[in-house]
């Protein structure tokens, strides 16, 4: 059976469905109107997890390990994630919410950039598909909390420059 994303306290206003395997929550957020917080749960040897609350370096570590598996399928998915956060531009409005959170649009949108890199299916801890909608959503969110948003791009720039461990790691944790 599947578990409710319902957080006391929050308002969730989507919720995405992920092979069987990830659910995701989007909540509304508190700095401003259109913000947006994400939570997921993810099924763990037939158990789903507490909800959680993703962090740059719990993505950041899987792309390593997928990198490691498959260099090559690994940096396509980068410059896509790349080229989607150049395009990724900040909520301004209710209506662009809204089609932000119409559940089908969005993971029509996913399946089919997924569908580009079935050679990493079998590596690291996420799906894909989970990937690709967590980091539109995460880019989303940081451009919408701060016009001047940098964290997402710069961690995605040390990925796709095979920088060493601890930068990586550094830029992912940074607070």
């Amino acid at each position: 059976m599947t578990p409710s994303m319902q957080i006391k306290g929050y308002e969730l206003l989507a919720e995405f469905r992920v092979n069987g395997s990830y659910i995701i929550g989007i909540y509304q957020g508190t700095i401003s109107d259109l913000d947006i917080l994400i939570k997921y749960r993810q099924l763990e040897n037939g158990v789903w997890s507490r909800i959680r609350t993703p962090k740059h370096i719990h993505w950041a570590v899987d792309i390593l390990i997928k990198h490691y598996c498959d260099n090559r399928t690994t940096d396509r998915l980068l410059d896509f994630f790349l080229e989607l956060w150049n395009r990724t531009m900040p909520l301004t409005t209710e209506e662009e919410r809204a089609h932000l959170l119409r559940t089908d649009t969005l993971l029509e949108e996913v399946n089919t950039e997924a569908a580009k890199y079935t050679a990493l299916a079998n590596h690291g801890e996420y799906s894909v598909k989970f990937l690709i909608l967590l980091a539109k959503l995460l880019m989303i969110q940081e451009k919408t909390n701060r016009s001047d948003a940098y964290m997402f791009k710069r961690l995605l720039e040390q990925l796709k420059q095979h920088n060493d461990i601890f930068r990586i790691v550094s830029t992912a944790t940074y607070h």
